[in-house]
């Protein structure tokens, strides 16, 4: 019974030993396979790229050092001509500081609307730049820093804290000068400025307000009982706007009479074209010019109008109550279109 049971299941057992032996024959012939297929064509692309890499790092050495004597060579050629280029450059770099204070009053913070301190941010930052790349340096504060204009650094311009060459200050700068040395910069001052003193710090109100508050930095000097001064623009240059100018403008502009000694010069070199800066002498041909420009336009525009209610009044057959309301619509555009500008 037994020996029946050994043979039934042997067979069953070495058919047992041999599916196994074929399964793992089976896996073992399988297993390269599986690998291949693993490998997608991107990754294959990829490993290709890295053995090229690999074979050509002695190649891309060796152009490396060629492309480098290649220069070296190049350098030697142009010989003093080189020298002379690089002599100027540094000559170009060199600054002399001037001993001269400009001071950005910022206590004018809670008179702006947050897209005025924008701006008034925006000035600031080109008064440091323009200062940085000065042939005369001066030496730059902004005072009574804080409020809304301080907020709007920390959100849009974290890398002020790390500003050279500018000392910001919280305090006004009453509390850091000695009161002789201010000079308050406004356009309403009856005192015209015709030379820099060195010695002296001038202050610049830090106010966009778009003339919503005429003659307030006046106002503030006399306040204070500071000294107070107006640029020399009247003395060469006409305008054809008011004189008071941005932040940053009067910035540059000392900037560059500090570089070129003449008022006339620093105007014209800064002062924006939407101005309609000219010299002091030479308005009058321009003035000549475009009352001319107007007076054709006048002259052009006045036919239209006159057919215009010719035609009006011939559709409406002349008669009086159609007259009277051409006259009337009429009278009313004229007052819309004062009132816009």
């Amino acid at each position: 019974m037994s020996s029946n049971v050994d043979n039934d299941t042997k067979p069953f057992l070495e058919g047992d030993d041999t599916v196994g032996e074929k399964s793992e024959d089976g896996e073992q012939n399988e297993t390269p396979a599986a690998e291949t297929e693993v490998l997608s064509k991107r990754q294959r692309k990829k490993q290709l790229r890295h053995q090229q890499w690999e074979e050509q790092r002695d190649l891309r050495k060796q152009r490396r050092k060629e492309k480098k004597q290649k220069r070296r060579l190049e350098r030697q050629a142009q010989g003093d001509e080189g020298a002379e280029w690089v002599g100027r450059k540094r000559q170009r770099r060199e600054a002399t500081p001037s001993s001269l204070r400009l001071v950005v009053d910022c206590s004018f913070d809670s008179l702006m609307v947050l897209k005025d301190v924008k701006k008034l941010h925006k000035q600031i930052q080109r008064c440091y730049a323009e200062n940085r790349r000065a042939l005369h340096p001066v030496q730059f504060y902004l005072t009574s820093h804080g409020g809304q204009l301080k907020q709007n650094m920390d959100d849009n311009d974290k890398g002020w804290v790390n500003w050279k060459d500018i000392r910001i200050r919280p305090e006004h700068f009453q509390q850091i000068m000695n009161k002789e040395e201010l000079v308050y910069l406004t356009s309403d001052s009856p005192n015209v400025m015709t030379e820099l003193d060195e010695n002296k710090a001038y202050v610049i109100g830090g106010l966009v307000d778009h003339n919503h508050h005429k003659g307030i930095t006046f106002e503030r000097a006399q306040e204070l009982g500071i000294n107070h001064a107006q640029l020399p623009l009247g003395n060469f240059v006409k305008m054809n706007s008011r004189k008071v100018l941005a932040v940053n403008h009067v910035f540059e502009i000392i900037l560059a009479y500090l570089e070129k000694r003449d008022w006339q010069e620093a105007f014209f070199t800064i002062l924006p074209q939407r101005k309609g800066a000219m010299p002091v002498g030479q308005e009058g041909s321009a003035n000549e010019r475009a009352e001319d420009q107007d007076s054709d336009s006048d002259s052009d525009s006045a036919e239209p109008i006159t057919k215009n209610s010719c035609s009006t009044q011939d559709q409406r057959g002349g008669s009086e109550k159609g007259g009277q309301e051409a006259e009337h619509s009429q009278s009313k555009q004229t007052t819309t279109e004062g009132t816009a500008a």
